[in-house]
């Protein structure tokens, strides 16, 4: 088991918008504890689940470097 803070989606988990941009998506992250945010933007033709994997990894990353 990975202690408290090392993982959104285990500590309160982890919100998801999707806000279409012609031909893109952005996609913010937001973690529910901190409220972090980070955003990614890629194809509309991403499917959501790659976009939130994608998403995910970047705000895992963000909340690391804020440790």
């Amino acid at each position: 088991m990975k202690p408290r803070g090392q993982d959104p989606t285990q500590d309160g988990g982890v919100y998801f918008e999707f806000t279409s941009v012609g031909s893109s998506v952005r996609v913010a992250a937001i973690d529910a504890r901190t409220g972090i945010e980070v955003v990614i933007v890629g194809p509309a033709s991403a499917s959501a689940a790659d976009l939130e994997r994608h998403a995910l990894a970047k705000l895992k990353a963000r909340l690391a470097r804020n440790r």
